[in-house]
């Protein structure tokens, strides 16, 4: 299987993401996602910038560039940038939303249609492939069997199979919002939210009122509060039909955790245990680490 960078969620500066993007350079990944898919007011790299990095990318990297569309679109200023995106003419984008997919299709361009597009089902896949899609990111929720049974639809119908990449590692992206919960948490509206995100590189942690960690809080986004880790499911992956693994950046450690997984893809043993949940690749809550309740 091959590895991929998904795009960064959260919102870095322009050096941090510099610095960055020159380490994941020089590592054995096989695709690189750039670009914003949160907030359309996190500017420290414009559409401009985006492509200038894929373009320096691109001279010292084997990897495929991909650039990600935001995932949810709320002005028409918005629209005008997804547009601006999707006839960037250099490189391959995720499409997030159903407005990127309709672009793309209008110019009969290839897309990989990102996790937020919430395709379930066989038939929803054909009809993406008919507008162009040649990779599908399945939703984060999504259980090995789910998936299985949505290729073998695929299958059913004729139809050839596109790219499945699995969100294998990182905080899961779980839903979205219009209203910023990172301002919240700083007493800020979101008009005027002096771009707190910043303060918070790898997410807000936010527990429940007995302690229990809940949810990280990132912009718009909520997420998980812990990262999945499916790298003890390496196994499982390849038999779902996955055929690249999405491992989502965060702040420190992801050279540690891209070294890990091509070490099992080179044909180093699995481990048995990891840090991090995997409960929803197993049909099970989110949150659980199934290899300790018993449920694998």
């Amino acid at each position: 299987m091959k590895l991929s960078l998904g795009p960064v969620l959260y919102y870095w500066d322009k050096e941090q993401l510099g610095r960055f993007y020159s380490e994941m350079a020089a590592l054995p990944l096989d695709v690189i996602y750039l670009g914003e898919t949160v907030c359309s007011k996190r500017r420290a790299m414009n559409l401009e910038h985006w492509l200038g990095l894929g373009r320096e990318l691109q001279e010292c990297t084997q990897a495929q560039i991909v650039l990600s569309s935001l995932t949810l679109v709320e002005a028409a200023s918005e629209l005008s940038s997804l547009r601006r995106l999707c006839d960037n003419g250099q490189l391959l984008v995720e499409a997030n939303d159903m407005g990127a997919v309709q672009f793309l299709a209008e110019r009969k361009l290839p897309f990989v249609g990102g996790p937020a597009l919430n395709l379930y089902n066989g038939h929803a896949l054909a009809q993406l492939q008919d507008c162009g899609m040649i990779r599908w990111v399945p939703p984060v929720e999504c259980s090995a069997a789910l998936i299985r049974s949505i290729l073998d639809q695929v299958k059913a119908l004729g139809r050839e199979l596109p790219e499945v990449e699995v969100f294998a590692y990182g905080h899961l992206p779980l839903a979205y919002s219009a209203r910023c919960f990172t301002a919240r948490a700083e007493n800020r509206p979101k008009d005027d939210c002096q771009f707190c995100c910043l303060n918070y590189p790898d997410g807000l942690a936010l527990s429940s009122q007995e302690g229990q960690p809940l949810f990280t809080l990132n912009g718009i986004q909520t997420m998980s509060a812990e990262v999945t880790n499916l790298l003890a499911d390496y196994a499982g992956l390849a038999a779902s039909g996955a055929d690249l693994l999405r491992l989502s950046p965060r702040a420190q450690g992801m050279a540690e955790v891209i070294a890990a997984f091509q070490q099992v893809r080179e044909g180093g043993a699995a481990p048995l245990h990891v840090e991090g949940c995997n409960g929803y690749w197993h049909g099970q809550a989110g949150m659980l680490r199934v290899e300790e309740v018993g449920l694998c």
